[in-house]
């Protein structure tokens, strides 16, 4: 086991998808219209997160100054926050190749959602579901440097910091248990919106190329950064286990091994 490092690792999480089982009268709809198969939680990993921000500030500087941009209806919204999903191509495409030359590398957990495993794993709770991505997430990552900042995204209104906290001490009990070792490194959680923290719009970018891939298998998008991606895990595809955890050197990442959603 490494020892952690004098150093601080900044951690920036998004989700893509939502964590919706059951309408308000108890019918499964998870598939049907406006509501996602598969919840996608990931972060983006930098030691040094200013010359991203920097990069992006820049990028947005950058298409506000573009005569051949000027009147697209979307262009306001980017101009405050890079969204994957709201930008037009042009923008996207921009974002995309700004994002590869930056120092970061992302991990995502990929979570189908299966009605027997949210009743039992989760007892039907959608924050269990939710939480107990986000321990599988950082089970094995928050020992390795002494300070580690995490960021996650929020969106709105909502803010559920206790809850996170609450599964990253999971996920470092779950280290020291299978470990059997104390960790004694400093953990801090920040929500913080996208606008606010533009390392977040890049993890909503590797996030929103992954979901791509699994729901319509379009991977292009997902091919042009995955060398930006070293850990993704299909976590409950247990028809392809142990195969459904993809990393750069021994098992590529191809939307050609996933079961079906």
């Amino acid at each position: 086991m490494k020892k952690a490092t004098d150093a601080t690792s900044y951690f920036f999480v998004d989700e893509s998808g939502d964590p919706t089982f059951y309408d308000r009268y108890g019918n499964f709809i998870v598939g049907n219209e406006g509501i996602s198969k598969i919840l996608i939680l990931g972060f983006i990993k930098t030691s040094d997160p200013k010359p991203i921000r920097q990069r992006l500030f820049q990028l947005q500087e950058e298409i506000r100054n573009d005569k051949y941009l000027q009147g697209i209806p979307s262009l306001q919204k980017s101009l405050v926050a890079f969204h994957a999903k709201d930008d037009c191509p042009e923008v996207r495409e921009r974002v995309f190749k700004a994002i590869i030359d930056l120092d970061f590398s992302a991990e995502v957990f990929v979570a189908r959602k299966i009605q027997n495993i949210f009743s039992v794993r989760h007892h039907r709770n959608e924050g269990e579901f939710y939480d107990d991505l986000v321990t599988k997430l950082f089970e094995n990552k928050l020992h390795l440097a002494k300070n580690n900042e995490v960021y996650f995204a929020v969106r709105g209104t909502s803010v559920r910091q206790a809850p996170l906290e609450h599964a990253l001490k999971n996920a470092v009990k779950l280290f020291e248990t299978k470990w059997n070792t104390k960790v004694e490194t400093i953990t801090k959680v920040s929500p913080q919106s996208p606008s606010g923290e533009p390392c977040l719009q890049v993890i909503d970018y590797v996030n929103w190329a992954i979901q791509r891939a699994f729901v319509k298998h379009e991977d292009r998008f997902y091919r042009f950064i995955e060398d930006k991606v070293s850990y993704l895990v299909d976590i409950y595809d247990t028809d392809k286990y142990p195969k459904n955890f993809y990393n750069r050197k021994s098992n590529r990442f191809d939307v050609s091994k996933i079961s079906p959603l």
